[in-house]
């Protein structure tokens, strides 16, 4: 059965797979293809896919930038309903002879929107939208077989679409969740415009992993980078159901987890049945970050590091391949595609040295959200207690210290991040949230204890709300909550005179602060 299908054009932006994440979520099967394919190259896919519609997306490129990405533009009378988002909504006006510009003043976060035709991918929506922007330049004018469909004080033509043809422009973002009727406006096009039918479930991503990782691996041995969250969990039961008795999960204990941890995990996997080898490695780790104070060379370091640590154990035990638990937020913001810039290099990614010893390195789930991972582990019959933990990153706390990573900073992170947890947990926030975790910064404030003069760190506290990591929004938590974790972490900490809480979203930050 061929599954009604949307493609996705990548034209590097941060939100290419976040838009074929939402088209998803409506049981609709979408696809990311290079933006540089060609009408021969989608006529192809029909062999596979019944491709009802395309979307361009966003990305960080001006149209009239050198190398610019662009589409060939005989995919707009291919007779397959096409929407630009943000770059793509230029990009289409660009090559339909319409004239982009740089705009008087940049957009970027919430907007108000007036629609001026609710037609098409804005049906049923109401005269005034808030929608979420990100953009430099901006159409200025459109050839005579477009009209206007929305506009807003700083972009006279935020919404357009082709009088005959199914074609729309939308400067804004739709699939991010500042957008209040974003999914709506995706719903239209998907069901109203292209006419697809939801015949697509998650599910089958289970029977594509499993694929793979048999594919590649054969009856050779493969170790599992297991670190105890949902996305390498879940990776394991796929590559254990696969491989049985020919895979080895290896955790590697940086000294950099967080209270509990290293005992946690290997308490649950080894009731899965699983064959486990957890590594003592915190002074390895520790040597090897002194007097590293950038971000990015902390990541590439601890990712080259544990690479090290399981050819080791791969080399003991006979292992040639490797299989991880990356996922798709992990990817795209190391800047792994052809357009796309690094925002941040993940451990498990660009992280990773140029030379290792491994035949290959499987990432089963590299095209999936922490929300369809989820649902997959509890398909997968994963413990409740590891669906449902809240995401932590590969270099552990050594990125929720800024600067120098030292013994002393870890202990007191690993400290604080136990008391933001035991609150948050007890005052029954957890459900609502994402992630909730502190961070200490490498600012020195003066504060006062039993009247005496003290002068130590800051700790910020962090905590969002998001569906899938692409995008997230600080959470409002009670005062009385933060006040007793301002409290506990500055009476039970002495090294910490203050604590401050963090509100700003994702975009414009990260919720990692490194």
């Amino acid at each position: 059965m061929k599954f009604d299908t949307i493609l996705v054009f990548d034209f590097g932006g941060q939100y290419s797979h976040l838009i074929a994440r939402r088209v998803r979520e409506y049981n609709v099967y979408s696809e990311i293809i290079p933006c540089d394919v060609t009408p021969k190259e989608v006529d192809a896919l029909q062999k596979k896919y019944n491709v009802k519609g395309i979307i361009l997306s966003g990305g960080p490129s001006s149209v009239y930038s050198e190398n610019a990405p662009k589409i060939d533009p005989r995919m707009l009378v291919l007779g397959i309903p096409v929407l630009g988002i943000c770059y793509g909504h230029q990009l289409i006006a660009h090559i339909s002879n319409g004239k982009v510009i740089v705009g008087k003043r940049r957009e970027y976060g919430v907007a108000r929107i007036t629609i001026d035709k609710g037609i098409g991918v804005l049906k049923d929506l109401g005269s005034k939208e808030k929608v979420w922007m990100s953009h430099g330049d901006t159409v200025h004018e459109l050839p005579e077989e477009y009209e206007i469909l929305a506009h807003t004080e700083n972009s006279p033509i935020a919404a357009f679409r082709h009088k005959k043809r199914a074609i729309y422009g939308l400067q804004w973002h739709p699939e991010v969740i500042h957008t209040e009727n974003g999914m709506k406006m995706l719903r239209n096009f998907v069901f109203g415009v292209c006419n697809c039918k939801a015949n697509w479930k998650t599910e089958k991503l289970i029977e594509k992993g499993i694929q793979e990782i048999k594919n590649v691996v054969g009856n050779k041995k493969a170790i599992m980078a297991l670190s105890g969250g949902i996305d390498s969990s879940t990776a394991s039961v796929l590559a254990t159901k696969t491989l049985g008795k020919n895979l080895t999960a290896v955790f590697v204990d940086h000294g950099f987890m967080r209270e509990g941890e290293p005992e946690f995990v290997k308490a649950t996997f080894e009731d899965l049945g699983m064959n486990l080898i957890l590594v003592k490695a915190q002074k390895r780790f520790l040597d090897k970050l002194k007097g590293i104070i950038d971000p990015e060379k902390k990541r590439k370091i601890i990712g080259g590091e544990f690479i090290r640590v399981f050819e080791e154990i791969a080399k003991n035990i006979g292992a040639e391949y490797l299989i991880q638990g990356t996922i798709y937020p992990d990817r795209i913001e190391s800047g792994i595609r052809k357009h796309s810039d690094k925002i941040k290099s993940h451990h498990n990614v660009a992280g990773l040295p140029t030379k290792i010893e491994f035949k290959g390195i499987i990432e089963p789930l590299r095209d999936m959200y922490k929300d369809e991972v989820r649902k997959l582990a509890e398909t997968l019959g994963l413990p409740q207690e590891i669906v449902w933990r809240q995401p932590f990153p590969g270099p552990g706390l050594a990125v929720r210290i800024i600067g120098e990573v030292t013994e002393e900073k870890a202990e007191l992170v690993r400290r604080a991040d136990k008391i933001v947890t035991e609150e948050i947990e007890k005052s029954e926030l957890k459900e609502r949230l994402w992630q909730y975790f502190a961070v200490l910064t490498d600012t020195k404030t003066t504060g006062v204890k039993g009247d005496s003069r003290a002068y130590g760190y800051t700790v910020a506290m962090r905590a969002v709300e998001s569906k899938e990591a692409m995008t997230a929004t600080f959470s409002k938590i009670p005062y009385s909550v933060l006040e007793r974790i301002s409290t506990r972490i500055t009476n039970e900490l002495p090294l910490i005179t203050r604590v401050v809480y963090d509100i700003t979203h994702k975009p414009p930050g990260t919720i990692e602060w490194e």
